[in-house]
């Protein structure tokens, strides 16, 4: 009987009308319902049909001529005679997608990335390597007239053995996550208002990193360049940077800037150097050539450990040329001089000296705390909860000599 039933209702299912569309399609073209390549990949590759180049006064391999994103589908390597792209276009974004675009030998006087004689602005160009080119790997803007290109930004990009600068940026320019070596000029070299972040620059023939007026290099490297390591124009900022074994100064810094949280070590010639108007702070000098930190009037220098600056000549940790310095809260050990003051009206106070040959030299006719030399302070061992002061003063604002 169960065998009976079961037969039964497979029989019903087989008999049963079957459910499905219409079979016949409608009239009319059949049309895809894929997406268009436009919406799929929103970019526009870079070749010579979307993006050809012309024999013009800027010569060049592609040129983008409409705002856009754009991208490389592959390395392109330069030739001779004609930049690799140019840009002539203000809002554009160029993804060298991880490739590499390569000059060549002949190339003297042309850039990888450029950007045309005119006023630009909000261009990008991103993550990929410039290598090899007979002027500067990535150009935005120049310091010529009708050649400006503002509020631009170059980040994740390798830029090395250019003859001219690694990367170059116009006014108002943002430089993050690049790495510049081997080049003939400049690193990284940016024009006025703009941010350098994040960034290496080694062996480049010129400075590591330059900047133009109030500017910022943040978190950088600067190492074995054959000038400067961060060199600034007025009003900057420099903040946590390494700057290591450049020929000239480590860090070199014109008027009213901020200089701090730096670590500057066997630089060619000053450590930290300043002219007027400038704080320097909560920075470790070690191993210059000549001073660790050289200022001239109306400085602040405040917190910093130099040791062992005037390496291979005669240096002073801390040296003041001018006047209305403040001079607070610094260690100075194994230099020829501690704390070398030239100049009149600057104050000198809650400073440490030790082992230098000599710890304070100071002209006449400053402000400085109490001197207290404590080379044998004569503690007793201390062991426990308490002890009396061997500081010899209660005068907060004294300098000792340890």
């Amino acid at each position: 009987m169960r065998h009976r039933s079961l037969f039964a209702l497979a029989l019903l299912a087989f008999t049963s009308p079957l459910l499905a569309g219409p079979l016949s399609p409608p009239a009319g073209p059949v049309a895809s319902t894929a997406k268009p390549l436009a919406e799929i990949e929103p970019r526009i590759a870079i070749n010579s049909t979307n993006t050809p180049g012309d024999n013009d006064v800027t010569p060049s391999l592609f040129k983008i001529t409409q705002p856009g994103s754009y991208y490389l589908t592959g390395n392109i390597t330069g030739v001779a005679g004609k930049h690799g792209i140019e840009i002539a276009a203000s809002g554009v974004t160029l993804d060298l997608n991880g490739f590499d675009l390569v000059g060549v030998p002949g190339m003297v006087a042309f850039d990888g990335v450029t950007t045309t004689f005119a006023v630009l602005t909000n261009i990008t160009v991103r993550n990929g390597s410039v290598r090899n080119w007979g002027d500067d790997g990535v150009a935005l803007g120049a310091q010529v007239f009708g050649r400006t290109a503002e509020g631009c930004a170059v980040i994740d990009v390798a830029s090395h053995g250019n003859a001219g600068n690694g990367i170059y940026l116009y006014e108002g320019g943002l430089v993050k996550n690049c790495r510049a070596w081997n080049n003939g000029a400049d690193g990284i070299y940016a024009d006025s208002g703009s941010t350098v972040i994040a960034c290496i620059t080694q062996n480049n023939t010129g400075d590591g990193i330059q900047v133009n007026g109030a500017s910022t290099v943040e978190s950088c490297t600067a190492y074995n360049n054959f000038a400067t390591g961060i060199r600034t124009n007025v009003g900057c900022v420099v903040k946590a940077c390494t700057v290591s074994n450049n020929s000239l100064d480590g860090i070199l810094v014109l008027s009213g800037c901020t200089v701090t949280d730096c670590s500057v070590h066997a630089n060619g010639g000053n450590g930290i150097s300043a002219t007027d108007g400038t704080t320097i702070s909560n920075c470790s000098i070690y191993i210059s050539t000549l001073n660790g930190i050289s200022v001239g009037s109306n400085c602040s220098v405040l917190r910093n450990t130099c040791f062992r600056n005037g390496n291979f000549g005669s240096g002073a940790g801390i040296f003041a040329s001018g006047s209305g310095n403040l001079i607070e809260g610094n260690t100075c050990t194994t230099q020829d001089r501690g704390i070398d003051v030239d100049g009149a009206g600057n104050v000198i106070i809650r400073n440490r000296c030790s082992a230098n040959t000599t710890n304070w030299t100071i002209a006449a006719d400053n402000v400085v705390g109490p001197i207290l030399d404590r080379r044998a302070p004569a503690s007793a061992a201390i062991n426990g909860n308490s002890a009396p002061s061997s500081l010899g003063t209660t005068d907060a604002n004294a300098n000792f000599t340890y």
